[in-house]
């Protein structure tokens, strides 16, 4: 019997180059070709009038004073300047750092203060939250700071904030004001496509997110290869609802359709079934991306029959697994043939594995494909023995999408990637002779909730800070509608009286929305083995007898 060792196929040959040379070879292939649509803004952009904006904009970042190396935040939903952005920093060997728009206060600072971000580029607000008075809170001095020229005590990296929109803030740049006339300081920067071009936070178990370092020749290749794997083609219009701000929408998305040449269109500045289904009608999509959340809404929209959704061809489903009822409803009735299936992580890229277009129906829904190209992959046990093909074990990576480390954090790094470059990523899987991939589990209690990553330890830790919480524990629930949401059982206070609405309004405000506990229970103690150690899994299954009883 085989084992569990898989090398992906050396072709094509990697492409050496930075994402803005890609970028650059994309509008000389097709200038007055559509680039960039954005519904909700009313943006329909060639090639050639995104290239002005992105050349612009990098130009304008440099003549602020940014120099190559220097962190640019970003913290916005989706939207047309979030892609000018992604290709301005790439351009001007900048780093971009993805800042989830679902973030608040503390989780902003932690990420700005992580990595040193010299530059923030934001939105006003988004779904209520009003993000100037969030950073005015941890930066007062925008109010009486020269726009390009903050010095604040809590953020000392910090120099130029951008807003985007027309409003003026104290203290800030509107975006337009980025833009330089003056292009030609673009052509002395010169960029190794094995530098760093993105920081993207990925939670820990220490409750401390983690910054993951990616460089140009990490994300270019892992799109070029991702889009490759659905037959993504210049003639191709790609629906992208996911977040910009995953590695699902700036690199699976608009990345591979950079390298390809194909349309990048977003629907809204976040999910809305509607929308969705609105622009693939509209835009005539050939592709669409989305978790299995994303498509279920869709499928159970009121009106969807009254949509003529014809045009699709293709698209991606990843982010939790999908059931076999959905695949056949996406391909049935969204006419999505060559949907596939695609599984990773943020630290590789993200893409590992990924389903072909012609692959039988029960194959794209059981596993996740096959190793992409150039990767090796093998399942370990906890010796680090290879297993045999079909055995259980611990997934690990190499290759060119292994990310460079965690920003300024040599012990996680050597945790993760150990002295032979492999990523470790800690999910549990089996590979069949066929070279077909199962994910089984997961070493540690990650929950997955439509499609974003929560670590319990993380939740545990910031309730600790509620002073009636005396200790707690979180675990992940089966939900037929998220895949999973967040159960914690909580030790109170002696004499407190807390109740499941208190906790949640603690929360809220204070951490990101999906990172709210759905499932709040009070207990005096937990279900623990005889050296101590909580036993998570007789709380999941003692929650599920209350849920189902």
């Amino acid at each position: 019997m085989t084992d569990s060792f898989v090398r992906g196929d050396d072709s094509p040959p990697l492409l050496d180059m930075t994402i803005g040379d890609c970028f650059d070879r994309a509008v000389l292939r097709d200038p007055e070709g559509e680039a960039l649509v954005v519904r909700h803004q009313a943006v329909r952009w060639t090639w050639r009038v995104l290239k002005a904006r992105v050349d612009a904009v990098a130009a304008g970042l440099l003549e602020r004073g940014l120099k190559p190396g220097d962190r640019v935040g970003i913290w916005a939903p989706n939207c047309a300047e979030w892609a000018v952005v992604q290709f301005a920093t790439a351009k001007a060997g900048l780093i971009l750092v993805n800042i989830n728009p679902a973030y608040r206060v503390a989780e902003l600072d932690y990420a700005l203060n992580k990595v040193g971000c010299a530059a923030l580029i934001f939105a006003p607000s988004h779904k209520g939250s009003d993000y100037v008075a969030m950073l005015g809170e941890l930066a007062p001095e925008l109010a009486t700071a020269a726009p390009g020229m903050l010095s604040a005590a809590r953020l000392p990296a910090l120099r130029l904030v951008a807003v985007l929109g027309d409003e003026e803030h104290a203290g800030c740049l509107p975006f337009a004001a980025l833009a330089s006339d003056d292009t030609s300081a673009l052509a002395d920067i010169a960029i190794d496509p094995d530098r760093p071009v993105n920081i993207q936070f990925t939670s820990g178990t220490t409750g401390f997110p983690k910054g993951a370092t990616l460089s140009h020749r990490n994300i270019l290749n892992n799109g070029a290869f991702v889009g490759a794997r659905i037959g993504l083609a210049a003639a191709d219009r790609l629906c992208i609802p996911v977040p910009l701000y995953h590695c699902f929408g700036m690199v699976m998305g608009n990345l591979a359709c950079v390298v390809h040449g194909a349309t990048m269109i977003y629907p809204a500045e976040a999910f809305d079934p509607q929308a969705v289904l609105e622009t693939v009608e509209a835009e005539r999509c050939t592709a669409l991306y989305g978790v299995p959340t994303m498509f279920i809404a869709a499928l159970n929209h009121p009106d969807f029959d009254r949509f003529d959704l014809s045009s699709l061809r293709t698209g991606i489903m990843a982010g939790s697994p999908c059931p076999m009822a959905v695949m056949r409803e996406v391909i049935d009735r969204m006419h999505m043939d060559q949907v596939t299936i695609a599984y990773g992580m943020t630290e590789t890229s993200p893409v590992s594995f990924q389903s072909d277009v012609d692959d039988p129906l029960d194959l794209r829904v059981s596993t996740v494909g096959r190793v992409q190209p150039h990767l090796e992959v093998k399942l370990i046990d906890l010796a680090g023995e290879v297993v045999p093909r079909g055995q259980t074990g611990e997934l690990c990576t190499r290759g060119y999408s292994v990310m460079l480390g965690y920003w300024d954090d040599m012990e996680r790094t050597a945790e993760a990637i150990d002295a032979e470059g492999w990523m470790h990523t800690g999910d549990l899987a089996t590979i069949d002779q066929a070279g077909y991939c199962r994910i089984v589990g997961r070493i540690k209690d990650m929950v997955i909730r439509g499609g974003e990553n929560i670590y319990p330890r993380e939740i545990e830790e910031f309730l600790l800070t509620h002073p009636d919480i005396v200790d707690v524990q979180g675990v992940g629930i089966p939900d037929e509608k998220y895949g999973e949401e967040m159960c914690v059982w909580i030790v109170a206070r002696a004499g407190a009286t807390l109740s499941e609405a208190e906790v949640r309004t603690y929360c809220r405000g204070r951490i990101a929305h999906f990172k709210i506990p759905r499932h709040i229970l009070f207990v005096d103690d937990f279900p623990m083995t005889v050296t101590g150690k909580v036993q998570k899994f007789a709380m999941r299954e003692h929650t599920l007898g209350l849920l189902k009883g």
